[in-house]
């Protein structure tokens, strides 16, 4: 995904199709279990999240995903989050107390991929603002508060903040709840024009884009090419 590859690549497209096997239940997945979850469930969410990051109109992930959105449009009906209405509404849905980290805090990169165009626009608007706000930011992604950006820029924890940032910016109102964020992104340009976010930023995910990194060169190269993308996501 980071490299640009999409359902048009053979890897991915034949990825997707397991994905969507394995989501029909035409296929079963590995044998790994993790009792602190709702298995069954939480490889739903897995799957349909990562099928529809890569095919938006999926049916069998659109139809999970707007499960889940009846579950957050009530857990934020009345202007703010309530748990107690999350809580109901998820076992109403899913037949289950939710149970487990990823479950019981729904800020994770699966359920704030899953949610993106399914949302009421009164509850997408909540939903940002209570993901930038909270100290601990989106998990698996970024782990502290969005709302206020990394101190360096030239470090690892901006290149996973930019992780975050590209993750929210498939929102509709993200343009409006992030321009502070832009803002400091285009502060931290250098003098020739490009990004860098230093050497350390070389975490095997995001980085690098190229080859290698031992030409300064095609670091900046590489920096300025995701962040370059995610302006135009931010701006579009």
């Amino acid at each position: 995904m980071v490299l640009g590859f999409s359902n048009n690549d053979d890897p991915i497209r034949k990825t997707v199709d397991y994905m969507t096997a394995c989501l029909s239940g035409e296929r079963k997945m590995d044998n790994s279990w993790e009792k602190t979850h709702n298995w069954p469930l939480f490889t739903q969410l897995m799957l349909s999240s990562w099928i529809k990051i890569y095919e938006p109109d999926n049916e069998l992930a659109l139809a999970f995903a707007y499960r889940w959105a009846d579950v957050i449009e009530k857990a934020f009906a009345d202007g703010k989050y309530n748990h107690d209405d999350y809580v109901n509404t998820y076992v109403a849905q899913f037949e289950s107390k939710p149970r487990g980290g990823r479950e019981i805090d729904f800020s994770a990169f699966y359920q704030i991929s899953l949610l993106k165009g399914v949302l009421a626009s009164r509850t997408e608007s909540l939903l940002l603002d209570y993901l930038l706000s909270r100290p601990n930011g989106i998990y698996y992604v970024y782990p502290k508060r969005l709302n206020k950006p990394p101190d360096v820029f030239a470090s690892k924890n901006a290149s996973w903040y930019l992780a975050a940032l590209d993750i929210l910016s498939g929102y509709d109102l993200s343009k409006d709840k992030l321009s502070f964020a832009v803002d400091w992104i285009n502060k931290n340009r250098d003098e020739s024009g490009q990004w860098d976010l230093g050497a350390k930023a070389n975490d095997g995910v995001y980085f690098p884009l190229s080859d290698s990194w031992k030409s300064v060169k095609d670091r900046k190269a590489d920096c300025t090419d995701r962040i370059t993308n995610l302006l135009q996501k931010l701006s579009a």
